[in-house]
C-alpha cells in the first residue's frame, strides 16, 4: 500500500545570522535566539536529509520508500518542520531589522543588506550553484560537456535567474527589507522609532491572527497550489502569507518588546495546543483522502485545502511562541558548541546543497533501510556543513558576511 502524505514545500532554508549583528539591546538577552537560530539551521539540514530517503519534498536527488511507516514518518517530520520553521526564521529576522535601520539609517542599513545577503545570494546562484549542478549531472548522469558550454545553454535554461535552491530566503529577505524601507520613507513624518513595552498579544487575538494567517494562506492557494513557484526567483508563492504575516509579526514585536514579555503561562498554554494541533495530523490525512491523493490539501476549493491552511497557521504560531518560550527560559547561554554552533549557521546554510548531495550520493550504494541511512547521513552531513562553514570565515573579508 502507498500513502500519499500532506504536501510541503520542497525547500527549505536557515536565515542569516542576523541576531549578533543588528540587535542594539543587551547581547546576553538574546543568546537564546543565536541557539534557536542553530537548532533550526541542524532542522532544516536534516529536512533535507529525511527528503532524500522518506519525506515528503523535493531535492535534487531522492531513494525514495520502502514501506508505508517509513514514509509516514518522514512525512511527519517535514511537514511540521515546514509548518514553522521558516515562519519563526521570518519573524527572527525582522524582529532586528527596525534596530539596525533606526541606528544606521537607510544607506548604511542597504550597505549591510547588501553584503550580508546580496554578496552570498549572487555568489550562490551564479557561481556555487551551477558548479554543483555540472558536477551532480557529471556524478549521476554522465553528463559530458564542459562547464563552459553547459553554463549558459543548460543552467539557465529552467528560467530561472537567481535565488536557486535554498538562497530563495535570502532573496525574500533582501525584498521584504525593501518593501520595509519603502514603508520607512512614505511613514517617515509620523514615525515612531522608539520601541516600548507592552504586554505580549491575549491568547484570543493571537489566536485570531492565527486564523486570518491560516484563511490567507487558502486564498493564496486558491491560484497558486503547493508546488507551484515563481521560477525566475524561486519563490513559493502559495507559504508566503504566513512569511509576509509573520515578518510583520516580528516587526511589532521589536517595537513592543514582545519576544520578552512571553510568561510562563503563555508558552505553556501554546505548547499545549501545539500538542494538540499535531495529534490532529494523522486524522486529518486519513479522513480527507491522503491515502488515495494529496492534490485536494494542495489547493483550491476543497475542505482538505482549507484544513491544511489553518493546521499549519495554528501549528506555526503556537511552535514560534513554544519554541521562544522554551529556549529563553532554559537555552539563554552558550558553551563552546553553542557559541561554535550560532557563529557558523549562516554559512552551514549556504553550503547545505552541495554537501548533504554529496554525502547522499556516495553512499546510495550502501543498503541500509531508510531510516538508518537518514541517521548515518545526518551525523556525517550536518557536522561538515558547519566544519565547511568555518574554514570558509578564514577566508579573506569572509567574516563580513558570513
Amino acid at each position: 500500500m502507498t500513502i500519499r502524505t500532506l504536501p510541503t514545500t520542497t525547500e527549505v532554508i536557515s536565515t542569516p545570522n542576523l541576531a549578533a549583528s543588528t540587535t542594539t539591546k543587551a547581547v546576553s538577552r538574546f543568546l537564546y535566539i543565536d541557539n534557536i537560530r542553530a537548532f533550526l539551521t541542524i532542522m532544516v539540514l536534516l529536512h533535507h536529509i529525511m527528503i532524500v530517503y522518506a519525506g515528503s519534498g523535493g531535492w535534487i536527488y531522492q531513494e525514495g520508500r520502502q514501506d508505508t511507516v517509513t514514509e509516514v514518518i518522514g512525512s511527519i517530520f517535514c511537514t511540521v518542520n515546514q509548518a514553522y520553521s521558516m515562519g519563526l526564521f521570518m519573524l527572527i529576522s525582522a524582529y532586528f531589522l527596525p534596530g539596525a535601520f533606526d541606528r544606521k539609517g537607510a544607506i548604511r542599513f542597504w550597505k549591510d543588506r547588501l553584503v550580508r545577503l546580496g554578496i552570498p545570494l549572487a555568489i550562490y546562484s551564479w557561481v556555487i550553484n551551477p558548479l554543483f549542478i555540472y558536477w551532480y549531472l557529471f556524478a549521476t548522469q554522465g553528463l559530458r560537456t564542459s562547464f563552459w558550454e553547459f553554463y549558459p545553454r543548460q543552467y539557465f535554461s529552467s528560467g530561472e535567474i537567481i535565488g536557486g535552491g535554498p538562497m530563495w530566503f535570502v532573496e525574500a529577505l533582501l525584498i521584504f527589507s525593501l518593501v520595509y524601507t519603502m514603508g520607512r520613507w512614505l511613514l517617515r513624518s509620523s514615525w515612531v522609532a522608539q520601541p516600548s513595552q507592552a504586554p505580549f498579544p491575549s491568547n484570543q487575538r493571537v489566536a485570531i491572527f492565527a486564523l486570518l494567517m491560516g484563511l490567507a494562506g487558502f486564498v493564496v492557494r486558491l491560484q497558486f497550489p503547493i508546488g507551484w513557484r515563481f521560477i525566475p526567483l524561486n519563490l513559493q508563492l502559495p507559504f508566503f502569507a504566513q512569511y509576509l504575516a509573520l515578518f510583520a509579526a516580528g516587526l511589532l514585536a521589536y517595537r513592543r518588546d514582545w519576544l520578552q514579555n512571553i510568561s510562563e503561562a503563555v508558552g505553556l498554554f501554546w505548547l499545549r495546543i501545539a500538542g494538540l494541533v499535531l495529534l490532529m495530523y494523522i486524522p486529518g490525512a486519513l479522513l480527507g483522502g491522503a491515502l488515495e491523493s494529496d492534490m485536494p490539501f494542495r489547493g483550491g476549493w476543497y475542505w482538505q485545502s482549507l484544513y491544511l491552511a489553518l493546521w499549519e497557521a495554528f501549528l506555526c504560531v503556537s511552535l514560534c511562541i513554544s519554541v521562544l518560550y522554551l529556549f529563553r527560559r532554559f537555552a539563554n547561554h552558550q558553551g563552546r558548541l553553542g557559541a561554535y554552533l550560532a557563529r557558523n549557521a549562516y554559512g552551514a546554510y549556504i553550503v547545505q546543497m552541495p554537501v548533504i548531495t554529496i554525502v547522499v550520493v556516495y553512499m546510495r550504494q550502501i543498503p541500509y533501510h531508510p531510516l538508518l541511512k537518514f541517521t548515518l547521513a545526518g551525523l556525517i552531513a550536518v557536522p561538515l556543513c558547519f566544519v565547511i562553514s568555518r574554514l570558509l570565515r578564514h577566508l579573506p573579508y569572509a567574516d563580513r558576511v558570513l
